[in-house]
């Protein structure tokens, strides 16, 4: 098997990605990664310090190579609530079509498994910059006059980061993109100074 000086980390991480967001952590173990890399446990405790931190690398990869560059085309469209409604339907679309339809999620999904520690500090994170996100999008819509008065931006935004989050966990479950495209539409339409005609996923 190959020495751990001559592999190169970020492809590890990046196979221990797809089984943490497959399977699960709890149903992943070492043996799993060992199979799926061709490295020894040995290289990869040397590496990697364990399972744990195979995992927390793993979701660094997640958030900095899946998670920010949505966030941040979020945060960055000028265009207010059509960017909101923009980024909801990618995101449906994304966990209901294409190679990783039904995986949901890895960090939704890790909120499942009790995580604690450096897991948890990148869970966090993760949610304080998806609600960011969804708050200057806000604040754009607010500049452009496309909100009803008297809203909540903070609150908003934190009701709509709870949808995301519901999103990537029902989609897991098998929910429809039919089903989560009204779920979006019945939350964004209330937000809307002129409502817009429903739109269908």
């Amino acid at each position: 098997m190959p020495d751990v000086k001559h592999f190169e980390p970020d492809g590890v991480l990046g196979i221990a990605e797809l089984l943490f967001w497959r399977q699960g952590v709890a149903a992943t173990g070492i043996q799993d990664v060992v199979a799926a890399t061709g490295l020894s446990r040995s290289s990869l405790y040397n590496a990697f310090g364990g399972k744990e931190g195979l995992y927390v690398g793993a979701l660094h990869r997640y958030v900095e190579q899946r998670s920010k560059p949505m966030f941040a085309r979020l945060a960055e469209d000028r265009r207010g609530l059509p960017a909101i409604e923009d980024f909801f339907h990618r995101l449906v679309s994304v966990r209901c079509r294409g190679k990783f339809a039904g995986w949901g999620c890895l960090v939704s999904n890790a909120h499942l498994e009790n995580p604690s520690g450096e897991a948890k500090a990148v869970l966090d994170s993760h949610q304080a910059g998806l609600k960011a996100a969804v708050q200057a999008a806000l604040e754009t819509a607010a500049e452009l006059k496309q909100l009803r008065p008297g809203l909540d931006l903070s609150a908003t935004a934190e009701h709509l980061t709870l949808l995301a989050y519901a999103i990537n966990l029902r989609s897991r479950a098998g929910a429809s993109p039919r089903h989560l495209g009204t779920a979006v539409t019945a939350a964004l339409s209330p937000l809307a100074r002129d409502r817009p005609s429903p739109r269908k996923a």
